[in-house]
């Protein structure tokens, strides 16, 4: 906006030219959202500590060791996060682009949803709060709209139309079921998100690899030299979006900084319902849904252990994993709570790699 305003201004400056560049934006928002984290991080916490009387209520059917370790640390970090997020978003992406304003909104929408099931939880201090079917129902019709927005904004062929991986022309078109397609994709992906923050710090690494990831797609996916250099689909405008990865990737090492083990603050619903919102619509708006999929790979694994898990038990009465989420199945096999951790970043970078290979192998 300042560089619009100052016009002619502008070009005879060339400090201020840097401004018109999605790749300087994109640092200038991770480092106001890590800086916005760091001065407001100890008053949020603080201000959480004093109004959860006992923190985050812990599952009795969960690891026993998380009832001593981890009872009394309050949740809702998640408000953190987007603290430093959305402030950053609104700083320094172009807010006249219009997928810019659908993912903002998704992401606030998916946390209104996870922050009025944390509140549930801390006020009648039970590990129950908003019934799942009223989540899932509130989180479908939120996907719907911002499918329905994107379709919108985005240019035929490639309105309604999948990109498949390692194929530089293939385009399968959906019709009206890419709007269930598009849903599926986005609301998978927030509630894996919010099944893998189960241990200190084990969901927001992931979540910022798989940012940084989205976020080096859609600056060559909005760029028309680019794209066409990789033979993968130009989709205008996108390139925006980096800023909002950007910005994530910053509020998330922000809160990481509390949420190192042992941590001072959970992210709750209110924060992983939302990211993993967030990561969905960017790669559904990129047209990368399936690579998702791969750089996502470990929080795929973790909602497919808790599918097999339920179905064996019901078909059966047998569990495959000795607990699930996964991350409890190497729990209970006696695996230190850091070394989960860090095995799992490293699971996560390995298929982060995997899914930015697929834009080179057409």
């Amino acid at each position: 906006m300042l560089y619009d305003l100052l016009g002619g201004m502008a070009g005879e400056i060339p400090a201020f030219n840097v401004f018109r560049y999605i790749t300087f934006r994109t640092g200038g928002a991770t480092l106001t959202a890590l800086l916005i984290s760091f001065l407001f991080g100890p008053r949020i916490i603080a201000l959480l500590k004093s109004r959860q009387r006992r923190g985050q209520p812990i599952r009795e059917d969960g690891p026993q060791s998380h009832i001593v370790q981890k009872q009394g640390t309050p949740t809702m970090g998640g408000f953190l996060i987007l603290v430093g997020l959305v402030p950053s978003v609104l700083l320094w992406a172009d807010l006249s682009n219009k997928y810019v304003w659908i993912v903002l909104l998704v992401t606030l929408g998916f946390g209104a949803v996870g922050f009025a099931d944390d509140y549930l939880k801390v006020s009648k201090i039970s590990p129950k709060g908003v019934p799942g079917r009223v989540k899932l129902f509130f989180e479908f019709v939120i996907a719907i709209a911002a499918m329905w927005a994107l379709v919108l904004v985005a240019n035929e062929p490639l309105q309604t139309a999948l990109t498949v991986p390692f194929f530089k022309s293939v385009l399968l078109q959906l019709g009206g079921f890419f709007f269930v397609f598009g849903a599926l994709v986005i609301v998978g992906s927030s509630n894996a998100v919010n099944l893998t923050d189960g241990l200190d710090g084990l969901a927001i690494v992931p979540v910022m690899i798989a940012a940084a990831s989205l976020g080096l797609i859609v600056y060559l996916v909005g760029n028309a030299v680019f794209a066409d250099y990789l033979q993968v689909h130009f989709v205008p405008g996108t390139g925006e979006l980096a800023i909002i990865c950007g910005a994530l990737i910053g509020a998330g090492l922000g809160f990481l900084w509390y949420n190192a083990p042992p941590a001072m603050v959970f992210m709750g619903d209110t924060g992983s319902l939302a990211l993993g919102a967030t990561l969905g619509t960017v790669a559904v708006a990129a047209k990368h849904e399936l690579v998702l999929a791969i750089i996502g790979g470990l929080f795929v694994l973790e909602a497919v252990s808790v599918i097999v898990q339920v179905a064996s038990f019901k078909l059966t009465g047998k569990r495959v994993f000795r607990m699930a989420p996964l991350h409890h199945h190497f729990e209970q096999k006696g695996w230190a709570e850091p070394t989960i951790v860090v095995r799992f970043w490293i699971i996560s970078v390995v298929l982060a790699m995997a899914g930015l290979a697929t834009l080179k192998l057409r």
